[in-house]
């Protein structure tokens, strides 16, 4: 194998660590969002548990002062029926207490109904907080480890950079240029093998006289159709070739 060859293949697996450091660092502020929405949603619930429970005790406390209402209106109706002398207007006075009495009934009903709601709404809120307070927990630990994991990939980031700046600056200037060109538009897939007479990074047929100039290997050789360095091995079968 081509000497130039060897050391871009050394160039291009730093240059594919490479590519997967920075992708994960990437992928890091989309984690710590994922995780901050996470908790903002238990947050809310947690909170709409409280609203709707406060909403409920506004109601029982509306109805209880109707019925404190109701009650004293009872008790002037029953005092203007007491004072009356007229059977029509005692009648009419009456029916206004039956219709207050009623009217009483149904908002005490109405109160039981919310207080059990209330009871519920109580519940939702202790098993909200409980959620909430675990996934705290879990978000705190998540940010945690990638906090650490984030200054494990910017070291090995550094680290990646320096051994790339030593390998490229031992490579023929032409050939790295030709490398650097391709692994803009390749990514980490500029240099592949032959198998069975395909371009490891195309796939299409290499024509005979390609396969034995890589077999040379006395110059660089670029596949016909995508423009990839090719480089062949022992190991590699290229008995297909036609």
């Amino acid at each position: 194998m081509l000497d130039v060859i060897e050391r871009l293949l050394q160039l291009q697996d730093r240059d594919r660590n490479l590519l997967q450091v920075q992708e994960a660092l990437r992928r890091i502020p989309t984690e710590r969002e994922e995780l901050r929405l996470r908790l903002e949603s238990a947050q809310k619930a947690l909170e709409s548990a409280k609203h709707q429970v406060m909403h409920l005790e506004s109601e029982r406390k509306r109805l209880e002062l109707e019925v404190v209402q109701k009650q004293q209106q009872i008790e002037k109706y029953s005092l203007q029926q007491y004072q009356t002398k007229k059977n029509e207007e005692y009648r009419a006075i009456g029916h206004e207490i039956s219709l207050c009495k009623q009217a009483v009934t149904d908002l005490e009903d109405t109160e039981l109904d919310v207080m059990e709601k209330i009871e519920s709404g109580q519940r939702q809120v202790a098993a909200a907080q409980r959620h909430a307070a675990e996934t705290q927990r879990t978000v705190e630990g998540r940010l945690g480890d990638l906090a650490g994991r984030e200054t494990e990939l910017q070291a090995q980031l550094r680290q990646l950079e320096e051994d790339r700046t030593a390998l490229a600056g031992a490579i023929d200037p032409g050939a790295l240029a030709r490398y650097e060109r391709l692994l803009k538009s390749k990514g980490g897939n500029v240099l592949v093998g032959i198998q069975h007479g395909v371009c490891g990074g195309c796939h299409m047929q290499l024509s005979r006289q390609t396969v034995v100039d890589c077999q040379a290997e006395k110059e660089i050789v670029s596949c016909s159709n995508c423009g990839r360095i090719l480089y062949f091995t022992p190991d590699m079968d290229v008995s297909l070739v036609e």
